[in-house]
């Protein structure tokens, strides 16, 4: 079967609208969980390729439960027009360990759930970001992070860095040339923020110092997410709460952009990036609460 990216977006786009209009908070009886108040698309899609098992990607033929985190498409009992299409604020680089485990990574959800807007790169072949360092972002934790609130100042000021860069190339700058300085540098201070790209990095944290070094990245301004907890089943032993999985970090981001630096209220408008990653958390919660081996179903 022949996949077109173009003509299944379309189909997805317009199922999206249906689904939309029934989602509805999902709820759970256990009150502490942390993503029972998500508005979700329905999952019965997931819920019946659950019970009938791995299927094969239409794609590349792989066995797989759910998706295939190699092409980044649905598997064949689980139709494509059901699984919902997200639209983003942003675009969304993710940059791969080569050692990372396809399987394990949540990275591929945001791939599958808003392909417009992102795109998976496997280190080290990634884009050169040097010429728009006031555009984009990396988030990761560090010393010199910044919160999201803050992004805007802090491209500004890249900004008017650049401009005074730009004309301190000549020794002495023509007052044409002064003006325009000035010009730009007032310009940039009544602009919003020049945001377009965000970066994440999908790999455990042990193997991340060698990306997060890499040159190519390492003059890009950093944002940490200091307030948000994991629920991640996968979370790596001896490191803070506050180290979340990829689509969790996607996630939240988008929803502290919304609100901090949009300015409007979040509406659940990117709750279904956490589609499958909801799902799968509620059926290893389940599983581990029964004592049974469910989890060994939703292995890739």
């Amino acid at each position: 079967m022949s996949l077109n990216p173009p003509v299944f977006l379309k189909e997805r786009e317009e199922n999206n609208s249906k689904l939309m209009e029934i989602q509805q908070p999902q709820t759970s009886l256990v009150v502490e969980d942390p993503l029972q108040n998500l508005c979700l698309a329905s999952q019965e899609v997931l819920q019946k390729a659950q019970q009938s098992g791995r299927s094969k990607c239409l794609k590349c033929g792989g066995s797989r439960m759910f998706y295939c985190y190699t092409c980044y498409i649905p598997v064949e009992n689980v139709p494509i027009e059901l699984i919902p299409l997200v639209k983003l604020p942003l675009e969304i680089d993710i940059i791969k360990h080569p050692n990372e485990t396809d399987g394990k990574s949540t990275a591929v959800h945001a791939k599958l759930l808003a392909p417009e807007f992102v795109n998976i790169y496997t280190y080290p072949c990634i884009p050169e970001y040097e010429e728009k360092d006031h555009e984009v972002v990396l988030v990761f934790p560090g010393p010199k992070s910044v919160s999201i609130k803050d992004i805007s100042f802090h491209l500004q000021k890249r900004i008017q860095n650049n401009v005074r860069v730009k004309n301190d190339d000549s020794d002495k700058p023509s007052v044409k040339r002064k003006k325009t300085e000035e010009q730009d540098l007032s310009d940039s201070k009544g602009k919003e923020s020049t945001l377009k790209k965000i970066i994440f990095i999908d790999s455990t944290w042990n193997q991340t110092n060698k990306i997060f070094t890499d040159e190519r990245l390492r003059g890009l301004l950093q944002v940490e997410l200091k307030t948000r907890r994991t629920c991640f089943w996968r979370h790596q032993k001896g490191k803070p709460d506050t180290f979340l999985s990829t689509i969790e970090a996607i996630y939240y981001f988008l929803v502290d952009y919304h609100t901090d630096v949009l300015k409007e209220k979040y509406k659940g408008q990117y709750d279904n990036l956490l589609f499958f990653y909801s799902f799968m958390y509620q059926l290893i919660k389940n599983a581990k609460c029964s004592g049974d081996n469910e989890t060994g179903k939703i292995t890739h």
